[in-house]
């Protein structure tokens, strides 16, 4: 059964193999605007106290790269979910505030009420992939990726996304832009060499996960956005329970849970903890626990991405996931990414 890949080979598949295109796609189009520029200037001279990060699902999770940048730059960022902001954190609604908002249909329930919660007294940069959405039209600035339309689970949004907050953040930090695009040049032909191989990756990932039930997905700093957005995508596509979290707090208690019927993926991430999530991985094979890292040192090949810059390392740790959410439905006989209770745009909180 593992070999016959037909049951997969639906219009996710296809949105995942998309990816590099789109990610050429929104490049093409980024550029600093006049609004953009005075936004930047306004941030850089102190306009702002603070910078409110702010989205749902995958949108909130791509913004932690975006958040430890502007944070080692000196600016006061803090991510919220958009439903808390809007019911809970409303004294962030003033204008020494900058909210840069995430959404690829721009039209959820909850972006909504943030305009509507708004009216004009923060500044807006809106981050989306639908130009006429209610979250594009009320922002000060809106950047638009080019992701072209999704069939379900968030996955060419996601990297575009991921792709456009890079950009972003390099405006907002006064880096050269030059450079900024010539390293992300690089995103598509990365994810494009990595997707070659998918037929491989997934009947092998498909053996790997025999008598899997439980997935945890963890790591550090910007890998934050691969475990959260990782997790959530493993249970949109195949309903199957997966849990993203740091590596620390896997350690603090989750570790309990270790069997035959759980696996965990420990994101090696970047130089500053990858010591630390490897030895995360070694104890949890020392306890006979299942494990893999999900980086260089990779043993499953669909898990063996290489180092890059910052701008593309999260872009490419996603495919992996992808990868995962294929193979278990090539394991279960059923189609990946087919809705059957949700729904691609929430528009009930």
């Amino acid at each position: 059964m593992l070999e016959d890949l037909a049951v997969i080979e639906g219009e996710y598949l296809r949105d995942i193999l998309y990816q590099p295109q789109a990610l050429e796609n929104t490049l093409a189009i980024l550029e600093t605007s006049k609004p953009l520029q005075d936004v930047a200037a306004r941030l850089n001279k102190g306009g702002f106290q603070r910078v409110v990060l702010t989205g749902m699902g995958s949108s909130f999770y791509a913004l932690h790269p975006m958040n430890l940048e502007l944070i080692s730059q000196g600016f006061t960022a803090v991510m919220v979910e958009t439903s808390e902001l809007i019911h809970y954190k409303k004294r962030f609604f003033d204008p020494r505030t900058l909210v840069i908002a995430v959404s690829q249909s721009g039209q959820s329930a909850e972006m909504v009420r943030l305009m509507q919660t708004n009216q004009g007294r923060c500044a807006v940069i809106a981050v989306t992939n639908t130009a006429g959405s209610p979250l594009a039209r009320h922002a000060d600035v809106a950047l638009v990726t080019q992701a072209g339309p999704e069939f379900s689970v968030s996955c060419k949004t996601y990297v575009t996304a991921l792709m456009t907050l890079k950009w972003l953040s390099d405006v907002l930090c006064e880096r050269n832009l030059r450079h900024t695009r010539q390293e992300l040049e690089q995103a598509g032909p990365a994810a494009a060499a990595y997707l070659v191989d998918w037929k491989d990756y997934v009947r092998a990932l498909a053996r790997t996960l025999t008598d899997v039930r439980h997935l945890f997905l963890v790591g550090r700093g910007a890998a934050l956005a691969s475990v959260g957005a990782g997790a959530l995508i493993i249970k949109e596509a195949d309903q199957f329970h997966a849990e993203g979290m740091s590596s620390a707090a896997f350690r603090h208690g989750p570790c309990e849970m270790l069997g035959e019927e759980i696996f965990v993926f420990v994101f090696a991430g970047d130089a500053k903890t990858r010591d630390l999530n490897q030895r995360l991985f070694c104890d949890i094979r020392q306890q006979g626990g299942r494990a893999e890292l999900v980086g260089s040192d990779a043993t499953v090949p669909a898990c063996r991405i290489a180092e890059h810059r910052p701008g593309i390392q999260q872009i490419m740790e996603i495919l992996p996931v992808h990868m995962i959410t294929l193979a278990l439905a090539l394991q279960a006989g059923r189609e990946p990414g087919r809705f059957e209770l949700a729904t691609k745009v929430t528009t009930t909180e």
